[in-house]
């Protein structure tokens, strides 16, 4: 990575005594920011340590010697250097005097959008989000001159604090061809957005800190509009903007919906639930956590649909290795066992060594998704072999050996309502819960074992065992949980109902089935662009297949009638 900081200029506008320490120190490249005080010892901030400077106290003389040679402070207390990135903050008083100065070094670093190049070569509106100090405007400045430079794209950037390309009419050249818009007052920032589209034709727009309704709206129109977005916003993850009414519609803006009695009972969950009102104004979400590690959601909706119904999405982690390579896994974040009460009491997993993991909530079509690509060294593809620990499917685990009176069950992609049914009949000390990590348990079919990849590494964190089930039925989850439990089989055949009598599903025809879907689109209607059907299958399957032909951002439609309805899938 190529570092371009002018760190001298700022320096240079320090009192005397303070720019002598700064000039000969260590650690100067890795300055972050300068602290003066009225009253206070002046300071020097580092990534991860705090020095003084002086032994003397800051003086308000010092203080306007700093204050003369910055460029004039707006109304957000912000002032820059001629030419530069750097950003001088004010602190006031209640009388409007100058109290206090942070002096933050501007750094435009080349090559710090490595790991998500992909991503913006797409057109796809990105969202990046992190703490304060993390690298988002940065990283925000590098995107905008690798679309102008290299894409060649018509690029406008909205500077409100003129923090993505300096102090100054002119740009700094970190931003390449882009073209800046400066924002008189911060809270004019909606307004300019709005201009840089109707009075400019970009082709990409490049906003810093959306932080307010209006300017949330902003965004969604300019998105509307077709032109790609790339910002930040406040917030360290996706989820904090759900639960953020201001931005919230960012992610598509959420809203209270009353479901029916059936898709209650097939969703298991209450009437009442919050559903994403509308498709999100950015289509990708980066969270940086660390400076070379990046989680990125592909998919901001299918990621806040699965937070909305508590279920636990798939991370995309993406980092840097030693050698300089991108490497690109699927994780999904492990809790430790003291979050989880029921489970805090006890140091080894309850059931044994051997436990596997699953994500709360996974499509069966997630096996199928692939891992982006690129030529050359400077892409690493995971192998989903590294995820995956040998285990016979086959196998339940042993029983409940502590004689806790009560087992707090979660059915991964199984009916609960068969379950909680089962369980009540046969009088079972088990409670049936609604997430993962209030689980002591998981249970779920076999074949979700050899479909989810995923399923043993989440358990794995947790702690859990895994109880298979050959079948989505009563008599099925009976014997499991008997088992489970250490207790003899009981009669079972009253229990069968309805929905056990009209079960016919069969889980390798659902793989068959995905797997098919999977060979037309890449071979077929990606490579060749061409149209294409499937075999006839049932509507639940169909209902698969359509979920896995979004997943490529492919449309399909259902065609002909019973038995002999079919899939057929169009080029883009």
């Amino acid at each position: 990575m190529q570092n371009t900081n002018d760190l001298q200029k700022l320096i240079s506008i320090l009192p005397l005594e303070i720019r002598a320490v700064l000039e000969y120190h260590s650690g100067r490249d890795q300055l972050v920011e300068v602290v003066l005080d009225l009253g206070r010892r002046p300071e020097a901030r580092f990534p991860h340590w705090t020095e003084y400077l002086s032994e003397s106290a800051v003086t308000r003389e010092q203080l306007h010697h700093c204050i003369e040679q910055v460029g004039q402070f707006g109304d957000d207390n912000r002032a820059g250097i001629e030419q530069t990135l750097h950003r001088i903050s004010a602190i006031r008083n209640r009388r409007g005097d100058v109290i206090g100065l942070t002096c933050r070094v501007g750094r435009a670093i080349a090559g710090t959008i490595t790991m998500i190049r992909d991503l913006v070569e797409t057109g796809q509106s990105i969202l990046m989000l992190g703490r304060p100090g993390v690298g988002k405007t940065t990283a925000l400045r590098e995107i905008a001159r690798v679309l102008a430079d290299d894409l060649n794209k018509r690029v406008v950037i909205i500077d409100s604090s003129n923090e993505i390309a300096g102090d100054g009419d002119i740009p700094h050249p970190a931003i390449g061809r882009a073209r800046r818009m400066q924002v008189a007052r911060p809270e004019l920032q909606h307004q300019v957005m709005i201009e840089a589209v109707e009075n400019h034709m970009p082709e990409v727009i490049v906003i810093d800190e959306i932080g307010t309704e209006l300017e949330a709206l902003a965004a969604r129109t300019i998105a509307e509009r077709g032109v790609q977005l790339v910002g930040t916003a406040h917030g360290n993850q996706l989820e904090n903007l759900i639960k953020n009414p201001t931005l919230s519609d960012l992610v598509g803006g959420i809203q209270s919906v009353t479901l029916g009695d059936e898709e209650a009972r097939r969703r298991g969950s209450q009437k009442s639930v919050l559903e994403r009102k509308a498709p999100p104004t950015f289509e990708i979400a980066v969270e940086m956590q660390e400076r070379q590690q990046w989680v990125v959601h592909e998919s901001v909706a299918d990621t806040v649909d699965d937070l909305l119904r508590r279920h636990q999405p798939t991370l995309q982690v993406r980092s840097v290795n030693e050698q300089g390579q991108v490497v690109i896994t699927q994780e999904v974040p492990q809790v430790p066992l003291k979050q989880n009460s029921s489970r805090s009491r006890r140091s080894q997993p309850r059931y044994g060594e051997k436990s596997f993991a699953a994500p709360n909530s996974q499509r069966a079509a997630d096996q199928f998704l692939r891992f982006p690509q690129q030529e050359g060294d400077s892409w690493i593809k995971p192998q989903p072999d590294q995820f995956l620990s040998s285990w016979d499917a086959h196998t339940v685990p042993p029983a409940q050996a502590d004689g806790e009176p009560l087992l707090a069950l979660y059915p991964y992609q199984m009916s609960r309502n068969l379950v909680e049914q089962t369980i009540e009949q046969l009088n079972l000390p088990i409670r049936v819960v609604g997430g993962v990590e209030q689980a002591d348990a998981i249970l779920t079919l076999k074949a979700n074992l050899r479909k989810h990849a995923n399923l043993r590494r989440l358990a794995n964190g947790y702690q859990l065992p895994i109880y298979a089930v050959k079948a989505n039925t009563v008599v099925q989850i009976a014997h499991t949980l008997q088992h489970a439990l250490g207790q003899k089989d009981q009669a079972v055949d009253s229990l069968i109902t309805r929905s056990e009598l009209a079960y016919s599903g069969d889980e390798d025809d659902e793989w068959d089935a995905l797997e098919e879907a999977r060979r037309a689109v890449e071979q077929v209607v990606i490579l060749k662009g061409q149209p294409v059907e499937l075999l006839p299958r049932s509507a639940h399957v169909r209902k698969m297949q359509h979920e896995f032909v979004e997943h490529y951002r492919l449309k399909s439609s259902s065609f002909g009638a019973e038995p002999n309805r079919r899939l057929r899938v169009y080029p883009a």
